[in-house]
């Protein structure tokens, strides 16, 4: 009589940890559900209509420092003409190029082109782990280059930042605007949310012609610091 209780509580037991298991399973998935769901609507600062355009006005010089980068490395200037492309605006992408724009930002440290090479201005890649923006720049458009973004939507952009001083970013041209990915703050922002003025960029043809940018305000040009 004994044995068969001690079944019969075995069996209770048994069922009671099967229907705790298959609520938990139940629970997990309904979770993963909601993480892949949110995953699908991030960022929520970008929402499904376009952004406003941030257009070209005309040619402008290109930077006295990517002149110097371009002789001193010809390989990276060494592009042709191509049609304008953008990137098409999806979660996985933006979880990547955040990534991308974390990674370099927590693995190389500020310094000033004076202290690091004595000279105002140098661009180059921050191979010593140390550099100013246009380096991180060229890091994070090279990296991203890598992984197969189109050169024609990564482009090295010229703003001034909130105080007034020279700075570069890169803008990442998507299917719903342009985003700026930026050392001075790790979230990726529209570039119309960044506080910045927007002065001039790379075209979208032509890595080695640059075009003065219309942001709604009248900014002078600027070099990169």
């Amino acid at each position: 009589m004994t044995k068969i209780i001690n079944s019969k509580i075995k069996l209770v037991f048994t069922l009671v940890a099967i229907a705790l298991t298959s609520t938990i399973a139940n629970a997990a998935g309904e979770k993963q559900k909601t993480i892949i769901a949110k995953a699908n609507t991030l960022p929520v600062r970008v929402g499904p209509k376009p952004l406003p355009a941030l257009e070209p006005l005309r040619e402008a010089k290109p930077p006295l420092g990517w002149l110097q980068f371009c002789r001193e490395r010809p390989e990276e200037c060494r592009t042709e003409r191509s049609p304008a492309r953008v990137i098409p605006y999806t979660a996985a992408m933006f979880q990547e190029i955040d990534r991308i724009n974390r990674h370099v930002n927590a693995e190389i440290k500020p310094v000033t082109d004076q202290e690091q090479y004595g000279v105002a201005e140098y661009w180059t890649y921050p191979e010593t782990g140390e550099g100013d923006c246009e380096d991180y720049v060229l890091l994070k458009r090279r990296l991203l280059m890598q992984l197969g973004y189109p050169r024609e939507a990564l482009l090295i952009t010229v703003v001034r930042d909130k105080k007034g001083d020279g700075h570069a970013v890169l803008t990442v041209k998507t299917d719903r605007g342009d985003l700026a990915l930026d050392n001075q703050i790790d979230d990726i922002l529209p570039w119309h949310q960044t506080g910045y003025r927007y002065v001039k960029r790379q075209s979208q043809e032509d890595a080695n012609v640059w075009v003065a940018l219309d942001d709604g305000f009248t900014a002078p040009a600027v070099t990169a610091r």
